[in-house]
């Protein structure tokens, strides 16, 4: 895009903060780590540069401005924010993906979209749960079936394939052991359907499950935690970022 037409987007699109949407019901609300989200978030897009969007749950949160800064001087990197455009918005599962992506694309012109949903989907959820998230693996339901995840991520990859914009998945990162809400294994089964839609449409993937799979546990928040330290969120941002770059590359081309 002309920098000169860029220049004038970032105007309009600054003017009022970037991506501000209504959050889901408390029973909905994705979790964030308070650590991952807090901190400025703010940045001066350059004109000159091409436009990035980074979809996701608080995995991606975490690794959002890691990847910001290894792409400095080469592209901006965006990602949905909250209503008072201080904090990210959490993508949390297709269903809320569903109702929320014309809102959280904008109108601005991406170069670069890369995206994941997963967690959210795989996650069983009770009422009466006492865990953050009303997770509950044994009592509670299945936030998306594996069936409903194909037709969900149908839908969300036709209308980012729309914005004209070169796509990247992210395979959903490890389940570990412990997890309250989450079986292991369940991130391979629901990462094998994301990889048929990716693959029906000729999209890339990250192989981020695969990383993470390799962690040691000091790289996890804590033991059956799905959430990283800044060391396991760097890793993940290095190879975010690497895939970025090669598709703005191949955008170029």
């Amino acid at each position: 895009m002309h920098a000169m037409v860029k220049f004038w987007i970032s105007i309009c699109v600054f003017s009022t903060p970037l991506f501000a949407v209504d959050p889901p019901g408390p029973a909905r609300e994705p979790f964030t780590p308070p650590a991952d989200a807090r901190g400025a978030w703010g940045m001066a897009p350059d004109p000159a540069l091409p436009d990035v969007l980074i979809l996701g749950d608080s995995i991606s949160i975490a690794y959002t401005r890691p990847v910001r800064k290894l792409l400095e001087g080469k592209a901006n990197v965006f990602r949905p924010m909250r209503p008072d455009g201080r904090a990210p918005d959490n993508c949390g599962d297709t269903t809320i993906g569903l109702a929320k992506i014309d809102t959280w694309l904008g109108n601005r012109e991406w170069d670069v979209i890369h995206f994941n949903w997963g967690l959210w989907d795989l996650c069983h959820r009770h009422p009466a749960s006492k865990e953050q998230g009303r997770r509950d693996k044994v009592n509670g339901t299945l936030s998306t079936t594996p069936e409903d995840y194909e037709r969900n991520l149908e839908k969300l990859v036709t209308r980012l394939k729309a914005t004209g914009a070169k796509l990247v998945w992210a395979s959903t990162t490890v389940v570990p052991e412990g997890e309250a809400g989450r079986f292991v294994g369940d991130d391979a089964k629901y990462n094998a359907v994301a990889k048929r839609v990716m693959d029906r449409h000729r999209i890339p993937i990250t192989d981020l499950y695969a990383v993470s799979k390799a962690f040691p546990a000091d790289h996890f928040a804590g033991p059956g935690d799905v959430h990283f330290t800044g060391t396991g969120s760097a890793k993940l941002a290095a190879q975010v970022a690497t895939a970025i770059a090669k598709a703005l590359g191949e955008k170029e081309d």
